[in-house]
């Protein structure tokens, strides 16, 4: 491994971040610009989150199938908003074969048209309904501006579609599964949350109604990583979605769409590292513990098979965990598994084994806790447990911390350059919301989930709305 220093985060925040990634061997660059390779220990930690995800989503009666990477661009065509809303972002393939298509193709960028193209044929009556269809899959946006799991031209995420009988099914779904995300990033990828809609500005192309996922990152900047969409009849219409209801009348569904992607490991890499390297919450870490051997010139084998022993004891305890018995130096293995964010380190040499006893090294704090044998399975699960809170109530304290009330617009302006996030009521008018964009970079991540009664004095207009917003720059 490279031995280069990480940038310190107060120095460069966006260096530090590279090089946390490189150094944890997560992803490398690919051949063809704004592409990423995702390498093994990167892809280790995706693979933990489809399990979770593919989990609650099958619970909430959601099943898995596969649509084509192709798109013909007539369907791309069908809903105007939608692609108005995507054709920059679009690879668009005109020879095939030796020869130019005779109709253009779009790489999937995102796949409502291709799938409600299915679902037309597939939903017929009241009684298929609701159909409830995911895919995990690559899309394809073509960036100008990259930065490796955050942004890149080409990423994994998971996208489910949803048809139902009536707008209130389609709205309950679409919470639903927002709240699946939230349930998923503080309860196991320990990042406090907020959720909220999106304003017409910046809800998705084609979508009644979107709700985000946000997450403040350690330099005060936010990270929108899932969201969720009420379709509405916005798709359904021009696809011919429709079915014959309890009357035999046609109706048209009621659509949702919702996705987390590869750039949720952006977030858990921003929210959590240090100057020392990548950290990560138990939950998520693809080994949890290390047993690394030290000082084996002497009871080689006795300090081998003791490491096996307590290998097999915390494998029966579902812990996911590795040996290091490599010849190297002890800061050699150290200052891997500290890159590598690897929650609990275990050292055992010739002292340990005399003592009957090993030492816990807590990646957090770099504490070191003396544990005998008997009582390493349970000290182990113990202290995961505690990293796992532990690192969520740091991420809580740090968003806490930054969350301002202004009295004015410039207090706004200063707040947010500071790198903060500002709470305060506004317009959400699309013209005043994209000048403020242009004008200073910042940008209003969701509005505040409330009950909508509660009204208050716009911070850019002074006219009065009932809609709070968080105010921030964002990734």
């Amino acid at each position: 491994m490279n031995d280069k220093k990480i940038t310190k985060r107060k120095e460069d925040f966006s260096q530090w971040y590279l090089d946390v990634v490189s150094k944890a061997e997560l992803s490398d660059y690919g051949a063809v610009k704004g592409t990423m390779v995702i390498r093994p220990y990167g892809y280790a930690i995706w693979e933990i989150e489809q399990q979770i995800l593919d989990k609650k989503f099958k619970e909430t009666g959601v099943v898995n199938a596969y649509f084509p990477l192709f798109i013909p661009e007539r369907l791309i065509n069908k809903e105007k908003n939608h692609v108005e809303g995507f054709s920059p972002e679009v690879a668009v393939v005109t020879h095939a074969g030796g020869k130019k298509l005779d109709e253009k193709i779009v790489v999937r960028p995102t796949s409502e048209t291709i799938i409600y193209e299915s679902f037309s044929k597939w939903v017929h009556s009241y009684r298929d309904l609701p159909l409830l269809i995911n895919q995990w899959a690559n899309v394809v946006r073509w960036e100008l501006k990259t930065k490796p799991f955050i942004r890149t031209t080409e990423f994994l995420w998971q996208e489910g579609h949803t048809v139902h009988e009536t707008i209130e099914g389609a709205e309950e779904r679409t919470l639903q599964m927002l709240n699946v995300y939230k349930d998923f990033s503080e309860n196991y990828m320990a990042i406090p949350t907020i959720i909220g809609k999106k304003t017409e500005a910046e809800k998705f192309a084609g979508a009644l109604n979107t709700y985000s996922v946000e997450a403040m990152m350690q330099d005060g900047k936010a990270l929108q990583y899932a969201t969720s969409h009420n379709l509405g009849q916005n798709f359904s219409k021009p696809f011919d979605v429709k079915y014959l209801d309890k009357e035999n009348k046609e109706q048209y569904g009621w659509q949702t769409s919702w996705g987390i992607s590869t750039r949720s490991i952006g977030a858990l890499i921003m929210v959590h590292s240090d100057d020392k390297g990548l950290v990560l919450p138990p939950k998520m870490a693809p080994t949890q513990i290390t047993i690394t051997t030290i000082s084996v010139k002497e009871n080689k084998k006795e300090i081998f098979d003791t490491t096996d022993l307590i290998y097999k004891k915390l494998i029966e305890e579902n812990i996911r965990v590795q040996t290091d018995k490599r010849d190297l130096t002890p800061g050699e293995k150290f200052f891997e598994w500290e890159r590598k964010g690897i929650p609990i380190r275990i050292d055992i040499g010739a002292e340990e084994i005399k003592n009957k006893e090993v030492v816990f090294v807590n990646r957090i704090d770099g504490s070191k806790t003396k544990v005998s044998f008997d009582q390493i399975p349970t000290k182990a699960k113990e202290m995961l447990d505690q990293i796992q809170n532990n690192l969520y109530q740091n991420a809580l304290k740090n968003q806490e911390g930054k969350i301002k009330e202004v009295k004015n617009w410039n207090e706004l302006v200063d707040e947010v350059s500071k790198g903060n996030f500002v709470l305060e009521y506004f317009c959400c008018k699309k013209d005043i919301e994209k000048q403020i964009n242009e004008d200073t970079g910042i940008t209003v991540r969701c509005i505040k989930q409330t009950d909508g009664k509660t009204k208050g004095i716009c911070i850019k207009t002074g006219k009065e709305t009932t809609n709070e917003v968080y105010f921030a720059k964002s990734y």
